[in-house]
């Protein structure tokens, strides 16, 4: 057994914990931040006026979509022009993705493509990030305890990654109660990309004692929440609100440290393709990633050990026995789970038929690939594709 396992340098979790970050700023005698928040920044006006409070002034830059290379590039100039000593993104998974890269370039010489994986040079950071804070506003994505951050390019149609392990964030914040007015199509596709990156790790290739036991503990408390979320809101639900937010830590925690499958191997090179959300392709994935994959490990790796985990994962989706559970009930939960929080399939964001010779041969490139529990066939690739539209 030999495996690695980092995170953020701390993190706090808790109704009431972002009055922890404007001293944590002060102790590291930052008095100027650049601040990346969604597209509307006046959300984060109670936080700002803490950090005022601490001594450190913010220079707002706000992410209307998810980042792309110029984004980032805006984001550098911006640090330089407000001489900030620290990136804080306060915002769901684009804007933390977008602080993160920011936070790094910002002392690296500012061109992404120098640093990206598959488009670009693919170069190490060879200087630390300035510190970075993040605070997750969805439960979806993760970002705030992951080494990478993903930016379009858009000039080639797709999604990379900017990746090292100096990007972990200095400081996570986690505050379920910010997750209170999601509407409900963010609560849905930011819950299953969530749930996706608990059952991906657990079913990964480099699956490790520690990444199980949070991928468990993710899984169980997704399955049970997001449903009833889904359909009554989480402003007043905050045992949703508790459950939803530790399963995203959770999947970002065992991605960065297990690795993902196919629905993110599919998702990175869809997204690109497509601009649609992340999470939303996630979503629509998932249920057949997980049919293909059980299919081709009883025919072809019967004695893989990820084989008897879908059985485990169907008793903790169902909250059953083990012993009362077969493989396929877990497949039929997240079918269904699906199917009550209305998820549209690709053919939705645009996904065409004539486009699935090309979105597979991408999708088998992908870095997530390496993770899935066995190598998928060109024709098994095609098929969740279809299946996805």
């Amino acid at each position: 057994m030999n495996f690695e396992f980092a995170t953020a340098g701390r993190i706090l979790f808790g109704h009431g914990v972002l009055e922890q970050v404007p001293p944590a700023l002060a102790g590291w005698k930052i008095t100027s931040a650049l601040l990346v928040t969604g597209r509307d920044p006046a959300r984060a006006a109670p936080f700002v006026a803490r950090l005022a409070a601490a001594g450190v002034t913010t220079t707002p830059f706000p992410v209307a979509d998810e980042p792309t290379v110029d984004l980032a590039r805006a984001g550098v100039r911006a640090v330089n022009e407000a001489r900030a000593g620290a990136v804080i993104a306060y915002g769901g998974g684009s804007a933390l993705d977008a602080g993160k890269a920011i936070a790094a370039l910002a002392t690296n010489g500012g061109e992404p493509l120098d640093f990206l994986e598959v488009v670009g040079r693919g170069r190490p950071l060879s200087e630390a990030p300035l510190p970075f804070v993040a605070i997750p506003t969805t439960a979806g994505t993760g970002s705030e305890v992951t080494r990478n951050a993903v930016l379009a390019v858009p000039e080639a149609g797709v999604k990379a990654s900017l990746r090292h392990p100096s990007m972990l964030a200095r400081l996570a914040a986690i505050d379920p109660g910010l997750l209170a007015g999601l509407p409900r199509a963010v609560i849905a596709s930011s819950g299953l990309d969530a749930l996706s990156q608990v059952i991906e790790p657990f079913l990964s290739v480099r699956a490790n004692p520690l990444s199980d036991a949070l991928a468990r503990e993710g899984i169980r408390r997704s399955a049970g929440a997001l449903g009833r979320a889904y359909a009554n809101g989480l402003g007043d639900d905050a045992a949703a609100r508790d459950d939803l937010a530790v399963a995203s830590v959770c999947g970002g925690l065992c991605l960065a440290n297990a690795g993902l499958g196919a629905v993110h191997g599919f998702a990175a090179p869809a997204g690109g393709m497509l601009g649609a959300p992340h999470g939303a392709i996630c979503a629509a994935l998932l249920p057949h990633v997980l049919a293909v994959n059980l299919r081709a490990l009883r025919a072809r790796a019967p004695q893989h050990p990820a084989l008897p985990r879908f059985r485990e994962l169907a008793a903790l989706l169902t909250a059953r026995p083990q012993e009362d559970v077969e493989a396929e009930d877990g497949l039929r939960f997240v079918e269904e789970l699906c199917q009550a929080l209305e998820i549209p399939g690709l053919a939705h964001h645009g996904l065409t038929r004539t486009e699935l010779p090309a979105l597979v041969a991408r999708a088998r490139e992908a870095s997530s690939m390496k993770g899935n529990p066995l190598a998928l066939t060109e024709k098994e690739l095609t098929e969740i594709a279809e299946s996805a539209l």
